[in-house]
């Protein structure tokens, strides 16, 4: 009888050692989608920081949202596939609604629209079609401060 049973063991353990795979590669895969969502609300709050502080429109607002250096345009260096593309920088009245009257300003929000994540899982399992996940919009509103102007009386701006 002994005899019979011994590749049992190996079978049974090809199914159960797939099935903890699945799973553990299921808890890497929650991990990395929960690090992108954080990633892109901090993207949003570092882009509105810095909008309330900037001039309208600057184009290192977008550049530092997106984790890359005032000066340096492109994709990001923390999260494949975010480009400072993807920004989008809206000043709004005290209603909320978009304006582009300077002094009609009170909000600034800023939006990474259009993001899409791309899964390990199917490129860890054969068979399995690519599968990607559209983020929803990420925003963050803050109230305007100098929106870069300096006060001492030239006119000047300031911004990183």
């Amino acid at each position: 009888m002994k005899h019979q049973q011994k590749g049992l063991y190996i079978v049974e353990f090809a199914l159960v050692a797939a099935l903890f795979f699945v799973l553990l590669f299921a808890v890497i895969e929650f991990a990395r989608v929960l690090f992108v969502w954080n990633t892109l609300t901090e993207a949003t709050r570092r882009g509105a920081r810095l909008a309330v502080v900037c001039p309208v429109g600057h184009a290192s607002i977008a550049n530092v949202t997106v984790f890359n250096a005032p000066a340096a345009a492109g994709a990001s260096p923390i999260l494949p596939g975010l480009d400072s593309s993807d920004v989008v920088t809206d000043y709004l009245d005290q209603t909320g609604a978009v304006t582009a009257v300077f002094n009609n300003i009170r909000y600034v929000r800023v939006r990474i629209v259009g993001f899409t994540h791309t899964l390990l899982i199917p490129a860890l399992l054969p068979g399995l079609p690519a599968m990607t996940l559209t983020a929803p919009t990420f925003a963050t509103t803050l109230p305007r401060e100098s929106l870069g102007a300096v006060p001492d009386g030239t006119g000047s701006t300031q911004c990183p």
